[in-house]
């Protein structure tokens, strides 16, 4: 045998190796995922076994053996709403996270970084503010004594059970304008089709993320004591609310949105080797970059709306991934380890303390300003 033989099969064996790895490591990765549910069911503040929620769900799905109407109902109204929320915005986040690093080439790169997050979380506390169950318009009705007030009130458009039926879809809507509008403000101060564009977003995006910042701690400066305390604990991020009529919106984005990135794969990862790159393999930067900024801001505001503002999880999991897969960007296991991240983020919450519950943000925040330091290091 050659040398250059023995070379071939040396890296021929490499290869083999890796890609063994790689199958055994989605394989884990999907039988974790099955496993999580599950596993997750069982915490909380109800004394509930992992033993009895796999009973539950073998009885169910065998239709065998009688289950503990309380036990369900805690399991499949309370609890399983809340895990499948956390790990549809657990892979919407990471998804957003891992396209802005590729489009933009910044490994730094993430919803909350990019001003995204802050654009949608002012959209929609502008919403609860001022139209929520105890907001500013409901006030200075219930203030007014005009004819059109009274008759405003006494219509119910303002009651707890009305206000639930239409945030479902004015939250969103709220969200994805200030996202937009985020998003919009990036590229204009990056300035949009500029050589130093990728180099001058980021800061671009910290600056205006710290603009709707302020601008909501100004919308919440003027709310009601109780709207304030409200919007305050929601915009930490949490899952208290998820319910299944709460489940459709965020799951139906976050789906279709892996679908049309898988579907733009191949020119998403030719952003990544350059501009110059792209362009010489026929793809459009400039149109695609702004449509991939247009995604992650959809996905990022449906999520802000549905849970709350949660930060560093575009960040960390896209890196770990990266580390498993060098290299890749495998999409799906990005999406899976993502969800799986923020379930088991969702059940310290809940466990941490005893007699209540952390925001989700904050321990995201606190894990994910560590990881920020070491990316910084690791780079330098």
């Amino acid at each position: 045998m050659t040398a250059i033989d023995a070379t071939q099969s040396v890296k021929l064996a490499k290869q083999m190796s890796l890609s063994f790895k790689h199958k055994l490591l989605l394989f884990v990765t999907a039988i974790v995922t099955l496993v999580t549910p599950i596993a997750a069911a069982s915490f909380g503040a109800a004394n509930i076994s992992f033993e009895q929620v796999v009973s539950l769900f073998a009885n169910l799905a065998l239709g065998t053996g009688e289950t503990d109407s309380l036990t369900q109902r805690i399991v499949f109204e309370l609890r399983f709403p809340r895990i499948i929320l956390a790990f549809v915005a657990g892979a919407g986040l990471a998804l957003a996270g891992s396209v802005l690093q590729t489009v933009t080439r910044n490994p730094l790169a993430d919803p909350y970084l990019f001003g995204i997050s802050s654009g949608a979380s002012f959209g929609a506390v502008l919403v609860l503010s001022f139209f929520g169950s105890q907001g500013l318009v409901l006030q200075w009705l219930a203030e007014s004594s005009g004819h059109l007030a009274n008759a405003i009130l006494r219509s119910g458009l303002f009651s707890n059970d009305a206000w639930w039926s239409w945030s479902s879809i004015s939250l969103p809507i709220g969200a994805f304008i200030g996202s937009s509008l985020s998003v919009l403000l990036v590229l204009g101060l990056s300035g949009f089709g500029r050589a130093s564009q990728v180099e001058r977003m980021l800061l671009s995006g910290v600056a205006t993320s710290f603009m709707f910042g302020a601008l909501t701690s100004l919308v919440l400066y003027f709310s009601s004591p109780q709207a304030a305390a409200s919007v305050l604990f929601w915009s930490l991020g949490s899952f208290a609310k998820a319910s299944w009529a709460g489940l459709v919106i965020p799951s139906v984005v976050v789906v279709c949105s892996i679908l049309i990135i898988l579907a733009f794969k191949r020119q998403v990862l030719a952003i990544q080797a350059g501009d110059e790159t792209a362009h010489s393999l026929g793809v459009n930067v400039a149109k695609i970059r702004l449509a991939m900024l247009i995604l992650c801001s959809l996905i990022t505001a449906t999520l802000v709306a549905s849970c709350g503002g949660i930060g560093f999880v575009g960040l960390m999991i896209p890196h770990t991934v990266r580390l498993l897969y060098p290299g890749q960007q495998p999409i799906m296991m990005t999406a899976l380890v993502g969800g799986i991240f923020m379930v088991w983020i969702d059940v310290l919450a809940r466990c941490l303390l005893g007699n209540q519950e952390l925001p989700v943000g904050i321990i995201t925040a606190a894990i994910g300003s560590v990881f920020f330091l070491f990316v910084l290091r690791h780079r330098r």
